[in-house]
């Protein structure tokens, strides 16, 4: 069987320094059933940990945190994209992540493919809000324009009672449906990962 190894970004506007996210929890659930079909998870990226500049390059000069997260994530086949919901919207170090991808356009190898293009990514969005499928359209929009592959269900979502107080880190147990969506979610990524890593797409 084809070897996979999966790497999360996490949007939240939290530091590691913080209590655990809701975000963390929900992409920690991801990782679970990743792990279960013998798939190497590496420790989730808090992107507001790191000073990643803001530009469209894949290095915007010193002290620039983005290079060598760059790196890591070229470095994974599955990407799991996990961002909260804040006033509707995925969070801004979220879209900063994905402007830096941005990059990726113009580094294309000598048939036209970009780094990203054996790549798989999904997706997992927290909230107490709706607006779960527009963060997650928007998204896979860029995820896809720079490259990733985006496989059949590739969002995991949990959104609480609009102006509630109850987070998804603070349920006692994962919901039902929440777990089965999850399931999945990394069964489907975990085949096309495979496919594309032993028959990358022609260009």
């Amino acid at each position: 069987m084809v070897k996979l190894k999966a790497i999360a970004l996490n949007g939240s506007l939290k530091a590691s320094s913080n209590e655990q996210s809701s975000t963390d929890a929900l992409i920690n659930l991801l990782a679970e059933k990743f792990s279960g079909m013998e798939i190497e998870v590496s420790p989730t990226i808090r992107l507001v940990d790191h000073d990643i500049k803001p530009g469209v390059t894949s290095d915007e000069g010193s002290d620039d945190a983005w290079p060598e997260i760059r790196d890591e994530i070229l470095a994974h086949d599955i990407l799991i994209f996990g961002t909260p919901i804040w006033m509707g919207q995925m969070s801004s170090v979220a879209k900063r992540a994905l402007e830096r991808m941005d990059a990726f356009v113009e580094e294309t190898d000598d048939q036209g493919r970009m780094p990203s293009y054996s790549k798989v990514a999904v997706v997992a969005v927290v909230g107490n809000e709706d607006g779960a499928h527009s963060v997650a359209a928007t998204a896979f929009q860029a995820l896809n324009d720079t490259g990733f592959t985006i496989p059949a269900v590739a969002a995991c979502y949990w959104v609480g009672e609009a102006m509630g107080s109850v987070d998804f880190k603070d349920l006692k147990s994962t919901p039902s449906k929440i777990a089965e969506t999850a399931a999945m979610v990394t069964s489907n990524a975990a085949h096309l990962a495979r496919l594309l890593k032993a028959d990358n797409y022609p260009g």
